[in-house]
């Protein structure tokens, strides 16, 4: 098993191992010591992990409960958080209490919001099932839903008290969803890490699981650790984000975030090499990588629709938007674009 420490606001641990699901109530109650976990899932994991989650609670001597909703994006919104918050008032549950997120990224969005907000913050654990939320949503203490108008805009930073990855819960996904994940393991080694690119590269789906994880996450952890309130150098996180939501949305998020992050940051890499802000290697790397994954790289939107969506991105600051532009691979530079020249950038990198 391996550990990383994230010295944030909260000093907590991530755990990355085979089989360590089953560990989850003695961690849990080494840390917060509550009389009460309630287990946060949706409708597709509760039924593969919530009983092996909820019996190593009650072997640790914890109270369990459950709050399961319909899974996917939808419910990462405000009927479903208020559901929750009434569902935790109603089973009297304190501030001396945790709330565990059993999921992928809507789960822990959803359950960390939760937290952070009720009761003015409880503790929570990330314990995460698929692969974009080990590397990136589950690490770092962003929490938020999402309105009609634009994706995370309602949220908090809240760290949580644990993260326990168990990667084996990753052989239960459909590959579709993995592969969803794939795109955020691609990003850290566009923006970072070019060794980690070049593993990819040599290995495509077939990469070494925990391994990768663990660095994705030391990654994260850095970058938290310099920048925990997304002020600066965290934003480079966005690669691919402002126009990849613009994806999401106007797919009425049929489309997943992590095809729509792949997405954007290939329009990124072509628009970056057509201003020469990269050069061609770079942008066929790139592209070329995200392909290898099967994930794509073009869009039938326009370039007025993903624009329109941009200008609901969370990331835009008055009249300029802050892209993420690769210069390298393991190297991307922060980007303040004027919102009037974030169409023509667009439909550069079409």
């Amino acid at each position: 098993m391996n550990v990383v420490d994230v010295k944030a606001s909260r000093h907590y641990q991530v755990h990355i191992g085979s089989g360590i699901l089953a560990q989850l109530g003695s961690k849990v109650t080494e840390l917060c010591h509550p009389g009460k976990a309630v287990i946060v899932s949706d409708s597709n994991v509760y039924p593969l992990y919530g009983e092996t989650a909820a019996a190593s609670l009650k072997a640790a001597g914890l109270q369990v409960a459950s709050f399961i909703f319909p899974a996917g994006e939808s419910s990462k919104c405000g009927t479903v958080y208020l559901e929750l918050l009434n569902y935790l008032a109603d089973n009297r549950i304190t501030r001396s209490d945790c709330l565990v997120a059993l999921g992928g990224g809507v789960t822990g969005d959803l359950t960390g919001f939760a937290a952070a907000t009720y009761l003015r913050g409880i503790p929570f654990i990330q314990v995460p099932t698929t692969l974009l939320a080990a590397v990136d949503s589950s690490v770092g203490g962003k929490t938020a839903i999402d309105l009609p108008s634009g994706k995370n805009l309602v949220g908090a930073f809240y760290q949580p008290h644990l993260v326990l990855c168990d990667v084996d819960t990753l052989n239960t996904l459909p590959e579709e969803i993995f592969r969803d994940g794939c795109a955020e393991v691609i990003k850290y080694g566009i923006l970072y890490d070019e060794a980690l690119f070049c593993h990819l590269e040599d290995c495509g789906i077939h990469f070494r699981a925990e391994e990768v994880i663990t660095r994705c996450v030391e990654l994260k952890r850095d970058v938290v650790m310099e920048d925990e309130f997304d002020t600066g150098a965290r934003m480079k996180l966005n690669l691919g984000h402002t126009i990849g939501h613009g994806v999401e949305a106007q797919s009425g998020y049929e489309i997943s975030h992590g095809k729509a992050v792949a997405i954007g940051t290939a329009i990124v890499s072509r628009a970056a090499y057509a201003s020469g802000k990269c050069s061609e290697i770079t942008r066929n790397r790139i592209v070329d990588v995200l392909k290898l994954f099967g994930l794509p790289t073009a869009t039938t939107f326009s370039a007025q629709e993903l624009f329109t969506s941009a200008l609901s991105d969370k990331k835009r600051s008055g009249d300029t938007v802050n892209l993420i532009v690769p210069s390298t691979v393991g190297n991307c530079e922060i980007v303040p674009t004027p919102v009037d020249a974030l169409k023509s950038f667009i439909e550069a990198g079409l």
